[in-house]
This record gives C-alpha cells, sequence and structure tokens, in this order.
C-alpha cells in the first residue's frame, strides 16, 4: 500500500477531505517528497483529487464512499444542496436526478463534470443576506454532514431559478410529479420562513398562491375526516 494512504488511515483521516495542508502534517518529509506520494497515489488510483488542493482516498480505502452531496460543498464552500437533488433526496420527485445541484453564495454559475465523481452545477439566486440559509438542515449521510436545503425551500429555490409563475397546480403535480400529500405534510411555518428568503415578487406571489391552495386542501380534508366520523 501507498505509504501516504497508511498514513491517513493511521491518522483516522480516511473519511475525510484532505487538504494539501493537512498531507503536509500528515506524511511531513519535503514538498517534492510529499508530491511524489501523492503522485503516485493518484496514479495507481488510491487517491481520488477532487479539485485543486484537494483530495479523496478511494472508496476501497474508506469506510463509507464518499457521498456526491458532500464533494458538492467541498467544490464550492458555502453552498447547500437544492432544487432537484434536494427534493429526490427527501423523496418530493420519482425521477433520477444525473447532477447535484447546489445554490452558490456567489454571484456566477458553475458548472463541473468531475471524470471520477460526475455532474455537479452551482446556481445563484436573487437571495435576501439573511435568509441565505433558511430552511436549510444539516444532514449526516453515511458519517458525512451535508447541508441540504428541505423540500419546500428546494421547490422554490427551483422556482426562483427558472423564474415559474403560479399557473395553478399544475406544474407542480403533473410537471414535477409531486404529490400533494408532500405539500399536506409541510408545515405551515416553513411557508412563512421563505418570505424572508426571496427577493422576487414572482418568487413570493407563487409562495403565497401555492400556501393558499395547500390550506383549502387541509381545509377540505378536514371536511371529509369529519363528514366520516358523523357516518
Amino acid at each position: 500500500m501507498n505509504r501516504l494512504i497508511q498514513c491517513v488511515i493511521d491518522a483516522n483521516y480516511a473519511d475525510q477531505i484532505l487538504t494539501e495542508k493537512q498531507l503536509a502534517r500528515i506524511l511531513g518529509g519535503s514538498d517534492n517528497s510529499r508530491y511524489g506520494l501523492v503522485k503516485r497515489a493518484m496514479q495507481a488510483g488510491d487517491l481520488v483529487k477532487i479539485k485543486r488542493g484537494q483530495y479523496v482516498l478511494a472508496d476501497r480505502h474508506r469506510k463509507y464512499p464518499v457521498h456526491p452531496f458532500r464533494l458538492a460543498q467541498a467544490l464550492v464552500v458555502g453552498s447547500y444542496v437544492s432544487m432537484e437533488s434536494a427534493l429526490a433526496f427527501h423523496g418530493w420527485i420519482p425521477e433520477a436526478v444525473f447532477a447535484t445541484v447546489s445554490v452558490t453564495p456567489g454571484r456566477k454559475s458553475t458548472d463541473v463534470d468531475h471524470s471520477v465523481f460526475g455532474k455537479f452545477a452551482f446556481r445563484p439566486l436573487a437571495l435576501n443576506k439573511t435568509g441565505f440559509l433558511e430552511g436549510v438542515e444539516r444532514q449526516t449521510i453515511s458519517n458525512q454532514t451535508v447541508l441540504v436545503a428541505k423540500p419546500l425551500r428546494a421547490l422554490f429555490d427551483l422556482i426562483a431559478l427558472k423564474k415559474y409563475k403560479w399557473q395553478g397546480m399544475g406544474w407542480i403535480s403533473s410537471g414535477m410529479r409531486i404529490d400533494s400529500e408532500y405539500l399536506l405534510r409541510t408545515p405551515r411555518k416553513d411557508f412563512y420562513t421563505l418570505r424572508r428568503v426571496y427577493k422576487h415578487k414572482a418568487v413570493l406571489e407563487f409562495l403565497n398562491h401555492l400556501e393558499q391552495h395547500v390550506v383549502a386542501l387541509k381545509v377540505q380534508e378536514n371536511i371529509q375526516k369529519d363528514e366520516g366520523l358523523l357516518k
């Protein structure tokens, strides 16, 4: 086994994202000797480069495979996973998602097509600074901590990106194939929270219309339950 890999494992960093500073501390020695170890480990497929200065051990040397959500947050620090990726993670949409989509705190869209880990997309949105992480939660996936938008936040990040306007439930139920049951189970406070997030009036109008629709569905559901109890 490459000495670099053994040293990383012995230091209990096998499941971490490794920086050059961490490798320098773990391996010691000169820059040239360390770069030689890194190069040989990469050539052997034992070490995989994420981007300049960041690496992970190959899955065979880890307890858990590195999760794409964790990689996304290494590629763009401060980002969180959202839109279709978060909706699929929460089980709100049935379709497979072929890129990990995140919201970035920066101003530019970025796409990364990694030869080993696949596709990543980072999108900026018109958000209030104080609301950037509203409706975003820490999730632990295979012992890896990541930031993931809650379902309603993920949905409205997508609406904000695509600039959709409210035209009834058709796009949500047919286009996105989101079951109304998921919306009925969404706490109303989640709708209130999102009012502090978005700058665009059209997104806030969409939010208000959807909330009104969900409230009406809940009223109808309660009426049906009451009628069932009376029978």
